[in-house]
């Protein structure tokens, strides 16, 4: 089998499991308020930024396996920005219209609280913990225009101050910016004659970034932002997996990958380095936020991505069945877990609060629903909902929705791309 025709059983799963991972990130702790008091939970569940940036390394990896043949683009830029972009913007729009939609629902509700122009200002300063509305904002109309327009136009990211409407959407605008800068990267990245040497000047040019708020204790607005999610600062990932790549690449042309006493090590250090990284961040001093968000963590991801490529195709068909179609839902999962848990968490309560009842009279409806609180169970419910609704709606809407919009304007790639003036030799 050639690399071209390769595929990825294990990275398949493990974009799925980055996925789900986020989404318990941002919401076990509405379920399970205690989860500090659990030993460990807290831990294992607080480094949502870890499977964040694997995804990005991730992308990297796979879009230079599928569309780099001998370090050369295999279709035209144009085309790739369109099937790029026709990927990720029905899920982005489907996802920010089903957020926006469920404010207007909570509402009618009778949810005073509720409101598309809430945000928080990002920070890690201390009193942000102990007084969290001293940076609780609520949007002017000018500032409800920009961000309509940032998002619509999937440049979210780059506002550093406050996330908007559906938080996790900005990491939908960052992959769109790394998506434009691969036709001009990624072949330069796969020619390094030293792949190794470019990975690690790569993570050391990313620390940089986090050392220099760490310098200054620039620990509020908009320095906090733009360490998190502007994608110029968060490129590297996406060089890193392209780089990751190129190694892995050469090595098994030459036959030269790692035996199974290596993988073992190698896993063991992925592991250990999360387990490490989750204690600092959780126990430690705010300055490492920054560092492991930014760096320091990315050789245990590049390592996981690189041991989940080395997976072997699994024996069972049901395996080889869902891995493909899990995957695929992995980026649905990270734009639809924020406004489903809404919609499940209020439909909970309102079943805890007898909902027949609620059309009488609903203003008591709700004041019982909010006393209800939600539980462990309905979260298991809720979590299988997810990759279900997530599965259907990849499948369903948006891979329809894309093959539309590549029909449509791709005549006009091609007739752009046929106008291009001669380049004189």
């Amino acid at each position: 089998m050639t690399t071209e025709k390769q595929r990825f059983i294990g990275l398949e799963w493990l974009r799925f499991l980055m996925g789900l991972y986020v989404a318990i990130y941002h919401t076990i702790h509405l379920y399970y308020p205690a989860k500090g008091e659990t030993p460990l939970l807290d831990e294992l569940t607080s480094m949502g930024f870890f499977a964040t940036s694997t995804f990005f390394v991730l992308s990297g990896f796979l879009l230079a396996h599928v569309y780099l043949n001998n370090g050369e683009m295999r279709e035209p830029a144009r085309s790739f920005w369109l099937k790029r972009f026709a990927n990720l913007y029905p899920i982005h729009i489907f996802a920010l219209l089903l957020a926006l939609g469920m404010v207007v629902l909570l509402q009618w509700m009778g949810d005073s609280e509720a409101s598309a122009r809430f945000v928080i200002i990002d920070t890690n300063e201390l009193i942000a913990r102990e007084q969290p509305e001293l940076f609780h904002h609520w949007m002017s109309n000018g500032e409800m225009a920009l961000n309509l327009f940032l998002q619509f136009t999937m440049l979210q990211a780059w506002n550093p101050y406050y996330l908007t409407f559906n938080a996790p959407l900005w990491s939908i605008s960052a992959l769109f910016f790394f998506y434009l800068t691969f036709p001009l990267l990624a072949p330069r990245l796969m020619r390094v004659r030293h792949p190794l040497w470019a990975l690690l000047l790569t993570g050391l040019l990313y620390l940089i970034p986090p050392l220099l708020v760490i310098l200054h204790q620039d620990y509020g607005a908009p320095y906090t932002g733009i360490i998190q999610r502007l994608p110029l600062v968060r490129l590297p990932e996406f060089v890193a997996g392209i780089l990751l790549y190129a190694i892995f690449s050469r090595q098994q042309a030459a036959g030269k990958l790692p035996g199974t006493g290596q993988r073992w090590l190698l896993a063991l250090f992925s592991a250990s380095s999360f387990a490490l990284g989750a204690s600092l961040f959780v126990h430690g001093a705010k300055y490492w936020y920054y560092l492991l968000h930014n760096g320091l963590l990315l050789p245990a991801e590049l390592v996981l991505v690189y041991l989940a490529a080395l997976a072997r195709d699994p024996n069972s068909a049901w395996l080889r069945h869902w891995s493909p179609r899990l995957g695929a839902a992995s980026l649905s999962i990270f734009a639809l877990h924020v406004p489903i848990s809404s919609l499940f968490r209020t439909l909970e309560k309102l079943l805890v609060a007898h909902l027949p009842s609620c059309p009488d009279d609903l203003a008591t409806c709700r004041a019982a629903a909010e006393s209800a609180g939600n539980s462990l169970t309905g979260y298991v419910i809720f979590l299988a909902m997810l990759v279900a609704i997530s599965v259907v709606f990849q499948e369903r809407m948006v891979v329809p929705v894309r093959r539309r919009l590549i029909k449509t304007l791709q005549p006009l790639v091609v007739r752009e791309r046929n106008h291009e003036p001669v380049r004189q030799m």
